[in-house]
């Protein structure tokens, strides 16, 4: 008579359940505690929801594939931490819708660049990044500088965000289209950018 084991190894299709069944009980145990714990689903001290205006840059940000170069998340490995600073936390993603972490990183990680230069800089960059790193290859975008937001939909991308636990009020979303209406797409996108890693230095 067959063992359970000579069974289940020449009978493709039991084999494949099982390998199944072993992955999806990895997985939750791996997945499910951390869907419990405190310290994933609470947001840093310090850590505010985005601006309008930042909003309407972190769009920008996506549509322009600027994720799919740079990423948003410092690993805690020695050689990250002294060329980008404290590596990132659960805490500071609790509002990313999706999360813009990334990988890849043909430039350099974005998660604590807010702050670090001006808006000047930032400008100048994104018109043409060879004016100030000389190295760079990444592309210009100075058509940021002459498309104007309207803030149409401001406000319903705030409604959303608000659904999925970023604490927007009434008024944050009231406002939202005058805050943004007028302004460049490049002064959204370096709003944007000066508020990454602001909350956690």
């Amino acid at each position: 008579m067959k063992n359970v084991h000579e069974i289940v190894e020449k009978n493709a299709g039991l084999m494949a359940i099982f390998i199944l069944i072993a992955i999806s009980f990895g997985a939750l145990v791996q997945i499910l505690p951390l869907m419990f714990q405190d310290q994933v689903m609470e947001p840093v001290d310090g850590l505010k929801p985005y601006t309008a205006l930042q909003l309407e840059g972190r769009d920008i940000y996506i549509r322009e594939g600027c994720v799919g170069c740079h990423s948003q998340m410092i690993r805690p490995f020695r050689s990250e931490t002294e060329r980008y600073g404290h590596y990132s936390v659960a805490g500071e993603s609790v509002w990313e819708h999706p999360f813009l972490w990334g990988s890849k990183r043909t430039g350099p990680d974005l998660a604590r660049v807010g702050g670090r230069y001006s808006d000047e800089w930032h400008r100048v960059h994104l018109i043409n990044p060879r004016n100030v790193v000389p190295e760079s290859n990444m592309p210009g975008f100075p058509w940021l500088s002459e498309n104007k937001l309207d803030g149409k939909l401001t406000a319903k991308k705030m409604a959303v965000f608000k659904k999925f636990g970023v604490p927007y009020t009434e008024e944050d979303m009231k406002n939202a289209k005058s805050e943004v209406e007028g302004k460049t797409e490049m002064q959204a996108l370096i709003a944007y950018l000066q508020s990454l890693g602001t909350a956690l230095k």
